[in-house]
Formats: C-alpha cells, sequence, structure tokens
C-alpha cells in the first residue's frame, strides 16, 4: 500500500510541476475541466461519455510525455543538435494525433447527438 501511496505523489508532484510549468499542459488541463461536465450533458450513453473523458485523458497523457521527452532532451543535449530537434519533433507529432483523435471523438459525439 506503501509504494501506491508514493506512486500517487510521485504522479501528483508531475502533474503539478507541468501545471505550474508547461502552457500546453495547462490549456489541456483547462480543456478536461470544461470537458468533463460538456461530456457529461452531450454523452447520449455511458459509452460515449466513457469515450469523450478517455480522449481527453488520452491528449494529456501523450502531452506528458512529450513534455518529458522534452525536458529529458534539453537536459541531455542543451544545445540546439538536429537529432534532438527529430526527437522532440515526434515526441510532438505524438502528441499531436492524440489532439486529433479527441477532435475526431468529439465531432462524432456532436454529429450523433444534435444531427
Amino acid at each position: 500500500m506503501r509504494a501506491l501511496y508514493l506512486a500517487l505523489l510521485n504522479s501528483w508532484r508531475g502533474l503539478v510541476f507541468g501545471a505550474r510549468t508547461e502552457r500546453a499542459l495547462r490549456l489541456e488541463l483547462v480543456l478536461l475541466v470544461v470537458g468533463v461536465p460538456a461530456a457529461l450533458v452531450m454523452g447520449a450513453t455511458l459509452w460515449v461519455r466513457v469515450a469523450l473523458l478517455a480522449s481527453l485523458l488520452l491528449m494529456l497523457a501523450a502531452e506528458f510525455l512529450n513534455t518529458a521527452i522534452e525536458k529529458l532532451c534539453d537536459h541531455l543535449h542543451p544545445a540546439h543538435h538536429a537529432r534532438i530537434g527529430v526527437v522532440k519533433d515526434l515526441a510532438s507529432a505524438g502528441a499531436f494525433m492524440a489532439q486529433a483523435l479527441v477532435g475526431l471523438v468529439w465531432l462524432a459525439a456532436v454529429i450523433d447527438r444534435f444531427f
């Protein structure tokens, strides 16, 4: 039980650090805060609500991983380096794909609900 508690503390520290230092994470956390009640209202069924919320959480997870990769790259190689830039671009592309998934899921939910 102690290990689970310590893991939770580590995750909380990462969440707080990311929210304090990264603009993209703050924006996506705002989307989550706005998205939770919107998903509960807009989702016609339980599974639609779950999909809406899961897509937002996946987007946040991808952004946290992107941020972690960028921080690690900056720590290992602070000066500009072409190969490090490629790594950062790949991580950013992964975060973008998660954002595209959010758009797709939410668009499908809007179409399902209102059209």
